[in-house]
């Protein structure tokens, strides 16, 4: 069987450039090579994020149309979209991927950090989707790519908040997938593993914020640790990361779901396990309950 090209999705428009609306592409993170590898598939890049600035060196390429955008302001996403869509007359591919990550202690975080983290991670995406969505319908015609986290499938310790704003939206997007398919929209959840990046950074200046903890003081070190837990030395580079998802997300018939990265395949195991150990008691009981009735009889 000859593998599809990436291009091929691309040839479906008269000019041969498919527009790509990305979120969080301030250099150094995943978005920043994201769209450097749309744009090497001769895609028409829109980067944005809340500074022009933060974007680096896509600034001074003319592969990219940059654009100030705040997920969390419903003013600032709709002028983004219209700027776009008058400007080159349609958006074929919305990348949700701006995000921050939270960590501590579920008990002790302070709420409003939460509220935060969910605000960013799960409806500014919504807010994306529900401006392009209209658009993309009525051209029967666009993809929508989600960025979510390996680790969602298996929560842990102090990122319990994060990881499930990535379990929510993981859950929208397969759900918006069945909603969409009818309008000739492609959903597709990406779920990277370990990819290094400048998250770190990120997560230092939002960890600065915490208040001090109480019952878990004794944990610090380890809440601190698991905030660079993707950063380690065998984390995927963002750039290879970047280049398979893009393979994928440009197939004419891409896949629902997308995960690659150090760690990505055991961590999608560790829920099966989980899910079988759980059915261990069930199974015993279910023995344990006819061998009783058996000698009873």
């Amino acid at each position: 069987m000859v593998s599809e090209s990436p291009k091929s999705w691309n040839e479906m428009e008269p000019d041969g450039k498919e527009v790509v609306l990305i979120t969080g592409c301030s250099a150094g993170g995943l978005g920043h090579a994201l769209a450097r590898a749309f744009a090497a598939e001769k895609c028409q890049v829109v980067a944005t994020s809340r500074s022009k600035v933060s974007m680096g060196d896509l600034e001074q390429d003319p592969r990219f149309f940059l654009q100030e955008l705040d997920v969390l302001s419903h003013d600032s996403v709709q002028r983004v979209v219209s700027t776009v869509v008058e400007k080159y007359g349609h958006i074929d591919v919305l990348v949700n991927n701006a995000g921050v990550l939270c960590v501590g202690p579920l008990a002790e975080i302070p709420l409003s950090a939460l509220q935060r983290t969910f605000d960013t991670n799960v409806y500014g995406p919504m807010r994306l989707v529900q401006a392009v969505v209209p658009h993309m319908a009525s051209r029967r015609k666009g993809k929508i790519v989600n960025v979510g986290s390996i680790a969602a499938l298996a929560p842990g310790p102090w990122a319990g908040v994060y990881t499930a704003s990535k379990a929510a939206l993981h859950a929208l997007t397969d759900t918006l997938r069945l909603e969409l398919r009818h309008f000739g929209i492609d959903v597709i959840n990406v779920a990277p593993g370990a990819i290094r990046s400048n998250i770190g950074n990120a997560v230092r200046a939002n960890y600065s914020q915490m208040p001090e903890w109480k019952l878990y003081k004794p944990f610090e070190a380890a809440i601190q640790a698991r905030a660079h837990f993707s950063q380690g030395p065998k984390s995927t580079p963002s750039e290879e990361f970047a280049k398979k998802t893009v393979a994928a997300v440009l197939k004419k018939n891409p896949p629902a779901w997308f995960s690659s990265g150090h760690l990505s395949t055991a961590m999608a195991v560790i829920p099966l396990l989980h899910n079988t150990v759980l059915q261990i008691p069930k199974k015993l009981s279910t023995q344990l309950n006819v061998r009783q009735n058996h000698m009873e009889t």
